[in-house]
């Protein structure tokens, strides 16, 4: 199937893909998504507020006992380990970036918790730079439907980056992440019931 079909299929299923996550900010951003690993985005949009109401900025942060942020977070999964990243990188932020969020994939990588995908997600959605963040979803999409044959998700963002302009990777990032959910999920998944991949049968 050629790439434009793809994405004809895309935007008449998934015309207007918004970031599922809810944020006010680059920080917020940051925060969420790192929350967001191995936890649904309607979680992670349940428990932001109540975060967020006890500090949203780096400085208010970095003074809460990782423990009080741990209480908080539970719901999300992995809270010692998410609730040590959130203070130590608001801690970073204010010691090495004036507390703001850095807009470089470089800078990003090297805060406590926040590896190449959350990284990716900052760029393209805090600060509109060229970015296309792959998780597990589209890592299987793009295996499915022929685009790359990658082993790990950096292989098959390289790949992804290369069919695609770069024009659409901030929406088409979105477009495939929701259109997998609901047309071409990991378990039970039919090919008569996803567009792109009947049309590879």
């Amino acid at each position: 199937m050629k790439k434009e079909r793809i994405i004809q299929i895309l935007d008449e299923t998934i015309p207007n893909p918004q970031i599922p996550l809810n944020y006010s900010d680059p920080f917020t951003l940051l925060i969420a998504t790192l929350l967001s690993a191995r936890c649904t985005d309607a979680r992670v949009n349940q428990i932001t507020p109540k975060l967020f109401a006890l500090a949203h900025t780096p400085e208010q942060m970095a003074a809460l006992d990782p423990k009080k942020v741990e209480s908080i977070i539970r719901p999300c999964g992995l809270a010692p380990t998410k609730s040590r990243a959130i203070v130590n990188l608001s801690r970073d932020l204010l010691l090495q970036h004036h507390g703001r969020v850095p807009s470089s994939i470089e800078k990003l990588e090297k805060l406590p918790g926040v590896g190449h995908k959350t990284a990716s997600v900052i760029l393209i959605h805090a600060f509109n730079k060229e970015a296309f963040p792959v998780d597990t979803h589209i890592h299987r999409c793009a295996k499915r439907w022929k685009l790359s044959s990658g082993i790990s998700v950096r292989q098959t963002e390289r790949d992804l980056k290369r069919i695609f302009p770069k024009k659409i990777w901030a929406k088409l990032h979105l477009q495939m992440i929701l259109f997998a959910r609901k047309y071409c999920p990991a378990r039970g998944h039919k090919k008569a019931k996803c567009l792109i991949c009947r049309e590879l049968q």
